[in-house]
C-alpha cells in the first residue's frame, strides 16, 4: 500500500462529542416530556369525565316550570345523592327527559293542597320562599295524598306551568329515578351562585 492512499483518521474534539451528545439528550428528554404531557392530559380528561357524567352531571334547564329559581337556558351542577329533604331541588328521569323539581315531601308524609296553593305537609302548611306565587295548578290527585314507600312528592316553582306530582301524568317519583341534587348554578355568570 502507497503511503498517498493512506487516509488520517481524525477524531472528534470532546467538545465536538459533548455538543452531539448534548443535542441527542434534548431530543429524547423533549418527546419524553410531550409523551408524558399528552398521557397526563388525557388520564385528566378521561377523569374529569367521568366525575361530571357519574358524580356531578351538569344539566342544562329547559322550560317554564322552575322559574323563577331557574330558568330557561341556566346550567347547573348536581350531585349525585340518595338523601333528600323537603326543598332540595332535584333532577330526574321522566319518559327519556331529565326534569327539574323541588322535593315537599318524602315516602309516608301526608300533602294537602288547599285552592289558594297553600302547601301542608303532615298538617303543617311549609314555608315557600323560593316562590314568586302561589297556584293550584294543573292538579288532578285527590288531597290529601300519602306519598307511597320509596317515593318522592315534587313540585316545580311555577306552579301555575308545572306539570309534577299533583298531576297523575308525572306522580311521586322514585328514589331510582332521581339524577342528582342541583347545588350550583354555573350559566349565566351574572347569577352564578348555588341553587336555593
Amino acid at each position: 500500500m502507497a503511503k498517498s492512499e493512506l487516509k488520517e483518521i481524525v477524531f472528534p474534539s470532546t467538545k465536538e462529542i459533548e455538543n452531539a451528545y448534548k443535542s441527542e439528550y434534548y431530543k429524547v428528554n423533549f418527546f419524553n416530556i410531550v409523551r408524558s404531557t399528552i398521557f397526563i392530559l388525557t388520564v385528566a380528561s378521561a377523569v374529569a369525565v367521568l366525575v361530571a357524567v357519574l358524580l356531578l352531571p351538569v344539566l342544562r334547564i329547559y322550560g317554564k316550570s322552575m322559574e323563577g329559581t331557574l330558568d330557561d337556558g341556566n346550567l347547573v351542577i348536581s350531585v349525585k345523592s340518595s338523601n333528600f329533604k323537603s326543598g332540595d331541588v332535584v333532577a330526574f328521569y321522566y319518559n327519556n327527559n331529565i326534569l327539574v323539581k323541588r322535593v315537599i315531601a318524602q315516602s309516608g308524609q301526608w300533602v294537602d293542597m288547599d285552592k289558594s296553593g297553600n302547601i301542608y305537609v303532615n298538617q303543617v302548611m311549609i314555608d315557600e320562599p323560593y316562590l314568586k306565587e302561589k297556584s293550584y295548578g294543573q292538579t288532578n290527585v285527590e288531597f290529601p295524598f300519602q306519598v307511597p314507600e320509596g317515593r318522592i312528592f315534587v313540585v316545580g316553582d311555577n306552579r301555575a306551568n308545572s306539570i309534577d306530582s299533583r298531576n297523575k301524568t308525572i306522580g311521586t317519583i322514585s328514589e331510582e329515578q332521581v339524577v342528582g341534587k342541583l347545588v350550583f348554578k354555573i350559566w349565566p355568570l351574572s347569577e352564578i351562585g348555588t341553587v336555593k
